[in-house]
This record gives structure tokens, sequence and C-alpha cells, in this order.
């Protein structure tokens, strides 16, 4: 227990408390919306921003999540206006993105020490400054949600139907798609690149095991976000592996075995 008693590993839990509050609303919206091929697209053209920021001396979170900003309006943008199909938008934004880091990170002289974490992320490295990016982003996302709750829910699940309403559909979209780019680069230092959009899928599918109801699925994701980076945390802490993917791999092997019961309890109902 004397782990809990370390300043990192205070900041790990409540960087893992302030994430998955914004994964528990974002990506309840991505996996209802269907947008979890976008999301992966926007969190590996990120790497464009990190190149970028790393090569100009800048700080590679920002640049990350400008870069990453752009490329979720560009992708939003080119399918519906440049008469080009959603999954090659997504295709051109993420190898561009990957393409620009590469080759930013190779022409920048000397080493790269935190590389490394931004592909395969490091909660346990995480400061005062990242925990202020989750706080703020947790507090507008929150606001966003509660205020136009109806709104982006009608847009999640029925988009055509929305626009019949005349509801703000084009609007709403483009909102969450800044949002989603946003909290992809917030996670970034916690799981990486490389394992991000799992945070934002993986405790919403375990949740809609047990609700249908948008908001019990918004509450449920939370708690199970936060349950998984804890317990990611304390594997990671026993075993000596990185972090991010302790967090990963004890949420989707949850996720299995929340799902094989449940399976089997209702073959044994039948």
């Amino acid at each position: 227990m004397d782990i809990f008693s370390y300043t990192f590993f205070q900041n790990a839990l409540w960087g893992s408390l302030l994430a998955s509050i914004v994964c528990g609303i974002v990506g309840t919206y991505i996996v209802t919306r269907r947008l979890v091929f976008i999301s992966g697209g926007i969190t590996h053209a990120s790497f464009g921003g990190i190149g970028l920021g790393v090569y100009f001396g800048a700080d590679p979170i920002l640049s990350a999540m400008l870069f990453a900003i752009g490329s979720a309006c560009g992708v939003e943008w080119v399918s519906r206006r440049g008469n080009v199909r959603e999954d090659s938008a997504i295709a051109l934004f993420w190898t561009f993105g990957m393409s620009i880091g590469v080759i930013c990170c190779f022409l920048t002289p000397g080493f790269i020490p935190d590389l490394s974490s931004y592909l395969f992320g490091s909660i346990l490295t995480i400061g005062s400054a990242d925990l202020w990016l989750l706080g703020v982003l947790a507090a507008a996302v929150t606001i966003l949600f509660v205020i136009f709750r109806r709104i982006i829910v009608s847009v999640a699940f029925d988009p055509v139907f929305a626009r019949s309403q005349r509801l703000p559909v084009s609007l709403v979209e483009y909102i969450m798609m800044i949002v989603i780019a946003m909290t992809i680069v917030a996670v970034l230092r916690m799981v990486g690149i490389v394992l991000a959009i799992s945070l934002l899928t993986v405790p919403q599918l375990t949740a809609n095991l047990f609700t249908v109801s948008y908001s019990r699925m918004v509450t449920l994701s939370m708690a199970f976000g936060f349950a998984y980076c804890a317990m990611g945390l304390m594997v990671s802490y026993l075993l000596g592996v990185p972090s991010g993917a302790a967090i990963i791999f004890v949420s989707i092997l949850i996720y299995a075995i929340v799902k094989a019961i449940k399976t089997a309890v209702l073959k044994f109902k039948i």
C-alpha cells in the first residue's frame, strides 16, 4: 500500500478519474454513432502534430491537439464536400499525419526521450499540466453534454431523423469531432497513440452489456473506465510492465469475461 503515498501514483489515479469522465461521455457518442474507425484515424493522425512539436521545439501535446482537430474537421469536410468516401478520407489523413510525424522526428537532431510515451503511454509520468488539461476538458465536456444532451443523443442514434426535425446536425457533428480529437490527445500520455482508441470503446462495450440507455451507458462507462485504469495500474506496478498496455489488457480481459458470463446465463435461461 506504500505506492499510494507517492505523488506520481496519486497523479495517475487523478488522471484516471478525469480521463474516465471524459472518455465515458465522448466514447459513448463514438460507439453509438459508429465512429470508431474515424477516431482511430484521428488518433494516428495526431502523431503528425507530435512530430511538428518536437521538430520546432513546441509543446507536443498542444501541437498534436491542433493537428488532431484539423484532421478531424478535414475528414468531416472532405467526406461531405470533396466527393470522397469517408473511409478514404480517414486513410488520407491517417497516413498523412503518420508520415509527417515520422519525417519530423527523423529530422530532429539529438535523442527524443519522450517519444515512446506518446506512442505507448506512460500514465505514471503525467504531471500537473496533464491533470489541468484533463480537468478543464472534463468540465467542458460535462457541461456540453448536460446542456445539449437531447440534441447529441438524437444525432448519435439517428442523424437523418434529427436533420428532418431541423436540428443543427452538421454543427453538432463538427463540434463532437473536435471534442473527440481533443479527448484523444488528452489521453495520449496515459495509454499512447497505439492504444488510445481502446479507452474510448472498451468501457462503453462493457457498459452496453448491462444497459441500452444512453445516459446510463455514459455513467457505467465512467465507472468501468476508472476501474480498468486502477486495476491496470496495480498490474503494471506488480508485474513491472507498461501501464498503458496493462490498462487496455485488463479492460479487454474483463469485457471478455463479462460477455462470456452473460452469454452463458442467457443460454441457461433459454
